[in-house]
């Protein structure tokens, strides 16, 4: 299947994962103002984006009753409270408020990712084909249009109270695309399944890991470029931007690779690539050399979150795929906003560049767990 038939086969999946993209575009380039303005430390400022796994963790239980309750509105109406959630960093003056803030925009994004996900695994059940990767790429798309939108925004000038309602209103935009029709929920006479458990953990894993690199660079890559390198708000700017475009390019390509390659032939492979990547942005001595790590990593985390998930969804029984998505990506998805706490820590007694060094360490977990992967059975 060719890119854009998939990406006409998900449409509505596709603009809910652009909307989250360009959420967490802009926080990630905004990341030094906001970090400057309630005036703390990298630890501290590590511990308050841990803010948003505690909203996240709402989600395990809220995702899948909510898809159950509104069915064809989950998407739309989930995308429009995450629209308006992505304006509040705008008032986000003390270090209390920026905490409440991202606690709301953890459980609204969530929220949002984890229907999304399943909308995509219920597409590919019921079409038989690969789409997990092209909607993600469509994520780092947004994400690195969001980051190099807001870059400039800073570059010209412009205030936060003004750049985060324009990304909100940008948000907004696409919920109207969200709306597809929803399989109703099965009916059964029997006991009701239980959860592969196992499934559940090892895929759960391999997502956080990959998900934690992402993020520790998304969060970081700024400051690096602009601390560690003395490099200007548009070059930090561009660090989180570079990672979300190869992301991009390595999600589109694994879209056809997927076809042709196992799912965990791919994620060995593409671990390597990541680890090299981060060890090259981790030593780097100028922008321009972090590009090409921060650009090399990107390539290869790419595929690995997307293809957990695919897994994850393409073992379940088709009345469990939701709560099965659900927990896998909140395990992965923690591991989004775990990362950065984890990394303020690291940066604050180690500095940025070991810190970086930590994360390949890291990602090299991610082989063994792939090999577990073959032996988890395929249903409970």
């Amino acid at each position: 299947m060719s890119i854009l038939s998939a990406l006409r086969l998900s449409r509505a999946p596709v603009a809910a994962f652009m909307a989250v993209g360009l959420t967490w575009g802009c926080v990630a380039a905004m990341a030094p103002v906001l970090k400057a303005r309630i005036g703390v430390d990298d630890a501290t400022f590590g511990l308050l984006l841990l803010g948003t796994a505690v909203g996240l963790a709402t989600t395990l239980y809220v995702a899948p009753r909510w898809d159950r309750r509104m069915r064809a509105l989950a998407l739309p109406v989930g995308t429009v409270i995450l629209g308006l959630a992505a304006m509040l960093p705008a008032v986000a003056y003390t270090l209390p408020l920026f905490f409440l803030i991202l606690t709301v925009m953890g459980a609204t994004s969530g929220l949002t990712d984890v229907v999304m996900n399943a909308r995509v695994s219920e597409i590919e059940s019921r079409h038989g084909q690969s789409l997990m990767n092209v909607n993600h790429a469509m994520f780092s798309v947004a994400y690195a249009v969001s980051a190099l939108l807001t870059g400039a925004m800073r570059e010209a000038g412009w205030p936060p109270e003004t750049i985060f309602p324009v990304i909100g209103v940008l948000v907004l935009s696409t919920a109207p695309f969200q709306m597809m029709q929803v399989l109703p929920p099965e009916d059964g006479d029997g006991p009701a399944p239980r959860l592969p458990l196992n499934l559940v953990a090892v895929c759960g894993v391999i997502v956080l890991i990959a998900f934690m690199a992402e993020s520790t660079v998304e969060s970081w890559s700024a400051l690096h470029v602009e601390r560690t390198l003395g490099g200007g708000a548009a070059e930090g700017a561009f660090g989180p931007a570079m990672l979300g475009m190869t992301m991009a390019v390595g999600r589109f390509s694994g879209q056809a690779v997927a076809a042709r390659l196992s799912e965990l032939g791919v994620i060995r492979v593409a671990t390597g690539f990541a680890v090299v990547g981060v060890l090259i942005a981790a030593s780097a001595p100028t922008p321009t050399v972090a590009y090409a790590g921060f650009g090399m990593m990107g390539l290869g985390i790419s595929v690995i979150g997307p293809m957990g998930l695919a897994l994850a969804g393409r073992m379940s029984a088709p009345g469990l795929r939701t709560a099965v998505i659900a927990r896998v990506a909140v395990i992965g998805f923690l591991g989004f906003f775990i990362a950065p706490a984890l990394m303020g820590l690291g940066a604050q007694v180690f500095g940025l560049r070991l810190a970086f060094a930590l994360v390949a360490v890291l990602l090299t977990v991610i082989w063994p767990l792939s090999a577990a992967a073959r032996r988890v059975p395929s249903r409970p």
